[in-house]
């Protein structure tokens, strides 16, 4: 790893060694518990509480702690290539971005678009999010990951436009107390353990990758320690969550279909670009339940976040150094009457976030060394919300829900106001406006309409959304724009949907039609402005299927078309772009798993092919550059060899295609993340 980036390691200190060798004594200690068997998949992500997502009036998927632990991700795509309407696309290292009923959006705040939470409670502030957010998350050692697709339930406001990722912690009583080793290709390793006393419980990794193009790789520590208890008449649960990441990022490669070329493929345009990320985070939940007619649940939490890297993906190469530090607490109430369920609720967040542009050498006039940007903002997000679940007769329910919230920003700029550059500069690309305050308010709201029997669910729903401005797109303006007059995004859904289960087979479709006005985006001037529209229309689908006792298929499939909806002249055009697809916005994706099981034959072995495609896609908002798309091929497979040691096997991309984990067209080039070529991860698991 480079040198000068030594100093973030010292502060996981705590969550190293000794937190690993810790586990043998909370083993040691742990009481054996068998958890009942699952007859149906419980959400709560879209009510705060255990909800059977069954008959949940909207498109939703929830991978559970087995499929986590089968997937045994190095990165969040691998995991999410098993959400229908998901792609997140893969950057170098652990960067990433999210596509969620979307393109695969780009821009400053175009990660408002979507929630990721922990336990309900969002990674990043409102208005202070990132585009790499995901890899803050302990996705290996979590209890589930549960994906509500669409403007989404009243629980959530702001950043929850396109759909919610809610990764859940996992309980005390299903964490297994284990140790588990994984080596592979191009020296990666990967050390995991976790155990569990009665009432508490820690999970804990690091990792190490020594990249596959030239200076590149990463190093990375995650852990969770969960609560569980009783008191009083209260059920008690938190989570605390720590994160480190150190990174040396391979830039894009440049040059048609580039990644084909294996010479190209490994060099590394940018070595001396790099990465360092460190969150926490922790929560706790107080519910106590009256007469089985009522429950209240207490939810305070705090976040810290701080991120430093080059970007080098800009010419100049400055360096931006981003923090924020949030309390908050989320309250909400259920109320049961006959046939009636009431959601009540309110949600406080107070955050501080600071960010700070340099750049050392000096470009041109336009891009000078020194200082673009150095600001601080303090935001408040205020929201209630209530939802009404209304059982009309045995098989027909309504839902409606409403939330009403209010963001507001309190500006700071800590360096001088107006243009960052000499008075020579021509078209100054940073420009800092004066301290100023900003509030937005806005609604979402849903009302859906379901038909439920022991077997099928039907719904036809319809929801509002919106994301507010974040704070860099209201506050880190370029080319001479004193202030960025912008308006929250905002989104309407229409979406029908079945939903099916039998004994071996399961099923779940779902149609949308989503329309967006006041869109962000930069203009050809590169200012922030607001207007644009947009319109989002697709199908997509679920389907397990056990064929036999040894033999099954699961897969998802989406089929979207993503469109300018207005005649906008947006950054990187050349003329009207009304009626184009939107870029990097594939029109079909999607993954088969075909699975094999010889435990009911008496070999403890299992198996599972994978195939992947993504179909190809504009690479800019003119359509004229496109990428082919491309097609995968994955093996996974466990043995158990004992009943206190497993083997597990991960094989990537086992034709050696050559291909781009992310097409893009920028400065006049094609520009690729490069998919790596075939990899393979041993691991072993030793139970406690």
């Amino acid at each position: 790893m480079i040198a000068h980036r030594n100093c973030c390691t010292h502060r996981f200190v705590f969550l190293g060694l000794p937190l690993l060798l810790s586990m043998a004594s909370l083993a040691a200690s742990a009481q054996e518990t068998t958890s009942p068997s699952e007859l149906e998949t419980v959400i709560v992500t879209a009510s705060r509480t255990n909800q059977a997502g069954a008959t949940l009036p909207n498109a939703w998927v929830s991978l559970s702690e087995d499929t986590i632990a089968w997937v045994a991700a190095q990165h969040s795509n691998q995991l999410f290539n098993r959400v229908s309407g998901a792609w997140v696309s893969r950057g170098n290292g652990q960067e990433s971005l999210i596509s969620l009923r979307s393109p695969v959006l780009t821009g400053a705040g175009s990660c408002g678009a979507f929630m990721t939470a922990q336990d309900g409670i969002s990674l990043r502030a409102p208005g202070f999010c990132n585009v790499n957010q995901l890899f803050d998350a302990n996705l290996l050692q979590a209890g589930s990951v549960e994906v509500l697709k669409g403007p989404a339930a009243v629980v959530f406001g702001s950043n929850a436009l396109h759909g919610i990722i809610n990764v859940t912690t996992r309980p005390v009583a299903s964490t297994p107390n284990q140790l588990s080793v994984e080596a592979g290709s191009r020296d990666y390793y990967r050390l995991s353990a976790s155990g569990a006393g009665q009432k508490v419980a820690v999970s804990a990794q690091t990792s190490r990758y020594g990249g596959y193009q030239a200076d590149s790789g990463y190093t990375q520590q995650k852990a969770t320690l969960r609560l569980d208890n009783e008191w009083n008449d209260w059920t008690i649960d938190g989570a605390l969550e720590a994160s480190e990441l150190d990174q040396d990022t391979a830039g894009y490669i440049q040059g048609y279909e580039a990644y084909k070329d294996e010479q190209a493929s490994e060099e590394n345009p940018n070595p001396e670009a790099y990465r360092e990320a460190w969150s926490a985070r922790g929560h706790l939940g107080f519910r106590r339940s009256w007469n089985d007619t009522t429950e209240v649940t207490l939810r305070p939490y705090w976040r810290n976040n701080s991120m430093t890297f080059l970007q080098h993906y800009l010419p100049w190469k400055s360096t931006e150094e981003n923090r924020h530090h949030s309390v908050g607490i989320q309250t909400s109430a259920i109320l049961h009457r006959d046939v009636f369920r009431w959601l009540l609720g309110m949600d406080f967040d107070q955050t501080t976030g600071k960010l700070v542009e340099t750049q050392t050498a000096f470009f041109s006039p336009n891009q000078p060394d020194g200082t673009h940007y150095d600001y601080e903002v303090d935001a408040q997000t205020t929201a209630t919300f209530a939802h009404l679940s209304w059982e009309l007769t045995p098989l027909w329910s309504v839902d409606a829900g409403l939330r009403i919230e209010e963001t507001r920003y309190d500006y700071t700029n800590r360096t001088g106001d107006g243009s960052a550059c000499t008075p020579s500069a021509s078209a100054c690309r940073f420009y800092r406006p004066a301290s100023r305050k900003d509030s937005f308010a806005d609604w979402t709201g849903n009302v859906a309409v379901s038909r439920h029997t022991d077997t099928t669910t039907l719904y036809g729903r319809l929801a509002k959304g919106f994301r507010v401005p974040q704070a860099t797109e209201l506050y880190r303006l370029q080319s001479g724009q004193a202030v960025a007059e912008i308006d929250a995004e905002t989104g309407d859904s229409v979406e029908f949907g079945i939903r099916n289960h039998y004994e071996h087979l399961s099923y779940d479709l779902s149609a949308y039609l989503m329309s967006k006005r006041d869109v962000i985006f930069q203009d050809r001037d590169r200012y922030n402005v607001s207007g644009a529209k947009t319109t989002h229309r697709g199908i997509e689908g679920t389907l397990q299927w056990q064929l036999s006792s040894i033999w099954s298929i699961g897969g998802n499939a989406s089929y979207a078309r993503h469109r300018y909806d207005s005649d906008i002249q947006i950054l990187g055009s050349r003329g009207s772009i009304e009626g184009n697809d939107i870029d990097t916005a594939p029109r079909h994706f999607g993954s088969l798993q075909i699975t094999a099981d010889f435990a009911s034959m008496g070999f403890p072995l299992s198996a599972e092919a994978e195939w992947l495609w993504v179909a190809k896609y504009w690479v800019d908002p003119d359509n004229q550059h496109e990428y082919r798309g491309h097609e995968l091929l994955n093996l996974r497979a466990r043995w158990v060899l004992s009943q206190n040691t497993t083997l597990t096997l991960v094989a990537t991309n086992l034709l050696d295609q050559g291909y781009a984990e992310r097409a893009d067209y920028g400065f006049g080039n094609y520009r690729y993340f490069v998919g790596e070529p075939r990899s393979a991860v041993l691991g072993v698991t030793f139970a406690l």
